[in-house]
């Protein structure tokens, strides 16, 4: 499933846009916001396809290193430790990456349009989850992975079990996608969506992976959803339109408990980052606090400036005291313990 900290950052990527009047109305900022969820749940299927198509690759060079005319030693007998990867051929079985990647439109660009006969085939044609559109990406990891120290370990060590196959996916899909620079260039290129989402995707398929036994064919291992369970629907869409409508309000109390400092000069990010751990604050008394201040400091740190971490906590602190001195923050339910 996407993590709530994803979650958290999909709403305030909606939040800002709303802010900068590029969406203007609720239903249209939920409608961005499920399909920023949805295309993170695409690119999650679109790397464990990747995955598959370097075993291609692999299985690729193979062939062509057994047809050369004058074959060395090591093109009769390469080592297929790779390309015969069971994890990888689990995947390859997997009903479910089947049928979700034959189901989900190829990924087009917001700034295409259907314009004609001519650009309506093109659509059609990229019908389908595929990395056939981008060979050039798929030769580029695959160069950069036999390169990669992890890979000629794994490729040279006496320990041929699944374990080892299980491992090294893992730290491939861990370690070596997300630092990427072609492959990260190519996923912004291809939707605007995919700009952050790399390394919260990598760990979705680390715990999938985790799921994935030897003796199984892999046909009916179940893959994560997009959503475990509807509270978190109800949670992220809740989050942004309280955040949305709460907006004045929120502002009003970040100026009331920022000194010599009017809400007008703050940085929009970290003014968004207040207003929405605000709105869990008051809207979740389910979440205990510590987790929202936590959460919402991190989330600063990557997507505000250097300082902006310390100056959310300072604030948030002050609110979240007065809060509790006047008995307007009710906490309840379980996983609370410690709470005030």
């Amino acid at each position: 499933m996407i993590s709530r900290r994803q979650l958290r950052i999909k709403a305030l990527t909606v939040l800002y846009a709303c802010n900068r009047k590029e969406i203007d109305d609720l239903e249209t900022a939920e409608q961005e916001l499920m399909l920023s969820i949805r295309k993170s749940y695409d690119l999650y299927h679109y790397l464990l396809l990747l995955i598959i198509a370097l075993s291609d690759a692999a299985r690729e060079k193979v062939v062509l290193s057994r047809a050369k005319r004058i074959p060395s030693p090591e093109d009769v007998n390469p080592n297929t430790r790779f390309a015969d990867n069971r994890v990888i051929g689990q995947l390859r079985f997997n009903e479910q990456l089947k049928r979700y990647a034959g189901a989900t439109p190829a990924l087009w660009s917001r700034k295409e349009k259907i314009t004609g006969f001519k650009s309506l085939s093109r659509y059609l044609g990229t019908l389908g989850l595929t990395w056939e559109s981008h060979p050039e990406v798929v030769r580029k990891v695959f160069s950069d992975m036999t390169g990669w120290e992890a890979y000629k370990q794994y490729m040279s060590s006496p320990d041929g079990s699944y374990r080892a196959d299980l491992k090294f996916i893992r730290e491939l899909v861990t370690k070596l996608l997300p630092a990427s620079e072609d492959l990260s260039s190519s996923l912004e290129e291809q939707s605007v969506y995919w700009n952050d989402d790399l390394p919260f995707v990598a760990a979705m398929i680390r715990n999938t992976l985790g799921k994935f036994r030897e003796h199984d064919e892999g046909v009916d291992t179940p893959l994560l959803l997009m959503f475990t369970s509807s509270d978190d629907e109800v949670f992220v869409k809740v989050l942004l339109r309280k955040a949305i409508l709460n907006s004045e309000k929120n502002s009003a109390l970040i100026d009331a408990h920022t000194t010599n400092w009017e809400v007008e000069r703050i940085a929009l990010m970290d003014k968004l980052v207040m207003q929405l751990a605000i709105t869990e604050l008051t809207e979740f008394p389910e979440v205990p606090v510590k987790v929202t201040l936590n959460e919402y400091i991190e989330v600063a740190k990557d997507y505000c400036t250097a300082k902006s971490s310390t100056f959310v906590n300072g604030i948030l602190d002050k609110i979240v005291r007065e809060m509790r001195a006047d008995n307007s923050l009710v906490k309840s339910g379980r996983g609370l313990i410690g709470e005030s």
